[in-house]
């Protein structure tokens, strides 16, 4: 396999061609600045692209207590990140080092250049992702901060919510930092103020999603014109909807409750998606997703819990948390299924304090060198175990079937069975929890045997079962018992009563409303087939629009 350099990749120098290039294009404007000048502000939005003609130019984390010099960008080097087409507020400060003269381009032409200028598009976009990578990789970076205590569910769901969304941040738990006081009378606060986010200028006191999502710059304004496709959930078949709507021209909109990534974005290790022979996180992948979301023009909103929808002349009208509407000629229901809770004594009260829905670095923080317990069979709850294994003293599979294999790959299956700190109880429910104020213990009981166990374990991961997120829709989108979304040959009629024709494969029994992943009913519940189902409903798509 062929080596890569990461900082090459990172800071590349254009050539005199490409530069000529970019500062042919349409609305690019020649800009001059002297030594000193700050270009760039950490914290701002819509920030421009800057590349260098001449003189230098001085990139600055300004996170931390004293500046750091991240680069200096010299002629035919560039500035920026993925920040740029995200939307996201600068994480960087930049300044002329010395009097120079730039190449200055606004964020939406930039996006017009990578998509005009392939060749030139690659070499940006593969810089701003190597150097996002290198930041998130160098653990120097300071980003947002974090105070709270690891027991209290709300730190727990502000971290959730960040490292979800990908945003680089510092967390200073109260239990094990022992500079935590000096720092809280830094920012003039005490304990009982935690949990807190402390921006780059103000204090977030215990916010919710949506005051987080306004502060770091993901929960888009929406416009009130009419959006050709309207994208509900961004995990692998919504992400996929949206790149290959908004890259053949359809105007698109994706809304999403929590974080792009779904279900996947959690995973730690995809290991049998098409392409990827080492495997890939669900972090990777929405990522790139979202980056190629954004590079051809679809708007992502993070939050925009979505209340319903109801229909006016064909059109969808989508009802958001607030109060916002949005209205759209077509829409793509994939907002995927939840995990179900347990129904178990002692549950409800360790929720974000030691029972968790996910398996990643953020919940893996408090459990190193402790035991840990995974509910669930399926491929999910594998993956999970098997990255547990890596951090854990020792992980408990607990299933209620007799057989691990009945739910989960082979090569899953396999491997856990080969990892020496993995036990795994078959035939196995568990009757309680306990804990003072987080969780310490489960209580297991045998159904073959009857034989009953308490497990000291500090978190428990589940992973059983699926409750489709279709709550929000309105009855005459039918869905199956289990409450997943019909399409195609299992709809009974189309319920305009105008249409003479079936539904489209993946159309429900809307017309003009789509749906795909695990959303759908007898969908394949596998990363790639929620990204095909997403992809193949744009063709459906465009076929509703010419009936209309």
């Amino acid at each position: 396999m062929p080596q890569f350099d990461l900082h090459e990749i990172a800071f590349p120098t254009l050539t005199g061609k490409q530069v000529e290039q970019l500062g042919g294009c349409t609305g690019v404007k020649i800009s001059k600045h002297a030594a000193g000048d700050v270009l760039i502000q950490v914290g701002d939005r819509n920030f421009r692209f800057f590349v260098i003609r001449s003189g230098e130019i001085e990139i600055l984390d300004q996170s931390g207590d004293e500046p750091t010099t991240i680069a200096i960008h010299g002629p035919g080097e560039f500035t920026g990140d993925v920040s740029h087409l995200t939307g996201t507020p600068s994480i960087f400060t930049a300044i002329a080092l010395s009097d120079c003269e730039v190449y200055a381009i606004a964020g939406d032409l930039l996006k017009q250049v990578i998509n005009r200028c392939p060749d030139l598009g690659d070499i940006i976009l593969r810089a701003f992702m190597a150097r996002r990578q290198m930041v998130r990789e160098s653990g120097t970076f300071i980003g947002l901060r974090v105070i709270g205590s690891r027991y209290s569910p709300d730190t727990f769901r502000i971290r959730d919510f960040l490292a979800k969304n990908l945003v680089l941040f510092t967390w200073t738990d109260l239990e094990a930092n022992p500079d935590v006081e000096q720092l809280l009378k830094h920012f003039g606060l005490t304990e009982a103020d935690t949990p807190v986010v402390v921006c780059k200028d103000h204090v977030l006191r215990n916010p919710s999603n949506r005051d987080i999502a306004d502060a770091i710059g993901i929960h888009k304004v929406l416009n009130t014109a009419v959006y050709d496709l309207a994208v509900v959930g961004a995990g692998p078949a919504g992400l996929a909807a949206a790149v290959y709507g908004a890259s053949e021209g359809l105007n698109t909109v994706v809304l999403e409750r929590t974080a792009p990534g779904g279900q996947a974005g959690s995973s730690m290790r995809i290991e049998n998606y098409l392409g990827f022979p080492t495997g890939l996180t669900g972090s990777d992948l929405a990522e790139r997703a979202v980056l190629q979301a954004n590079k051809f023009g679809a708007v992502l909103s993070i939050p925009a819990p979505v209340l319903g929808v109801t229909f006016n002349g064909g059109y969808s009208v989508i009802a958001l948390d607030g109060g916002d509407t949005v209205v759209a000629k077509t829409m793509i229901v994939a907002t995927g299924a939840d995990y179900r809770r347990l129904e178990v004594e002692g549950c409800a009260r360790f929720e974000g304090s030691g029972v968790f829905y996910a398996a990643t670095p953020n919940e893996v923080q408090q459990c190193r060198g402790a035991n840990v317990a995974v509910v669930g069979g399926g491929n999910s709850a594998g993956q999970a175990a098997v990255f547990l294994a890596g951090q854990a003293q020792r992980v408990f599979i607990i299933i209620r079937a007799g057989d691990i294999y009945k739910q989960m790959s082979t090569y899953l299956a396999r491997r856990i069975e080969q990892t020496a700190n993995i036990e795994i109880l078959v035939d196995t429910s568990i009757e309680r929890m306990g804990g003072n104020g987080s969780l310490s213990q489960i209580d297991v009981v045998n159904a073959r045997t009857g034989e009953r166990r308490t497990i000291p374990v500090v978190a428990l991961f589940s992973f059983i079962g699926a409750t489709p997120r279709t709550e929000w829709l309105p009855k005459d989108i039918e869905t199956d018992a289990r409450g997943f979304v019909r399409t195609g040959p299992a709809v009974e009629h189309l319920s305009d009563g105008i249409s003479r024709r079936e539904p489209f494969l993946l159309e429900t029994s809307r017309r003009g409303v789509f749906a795909a992943g695990d959303v759908r009913a007898s969908s394949v519940k596998r990363v790639a087939s929620a990204v095909g189902e997403g992809s193949m409903a744009i063709q459906f798509v465009h076929e509703y629009l010419k009936e209309m």
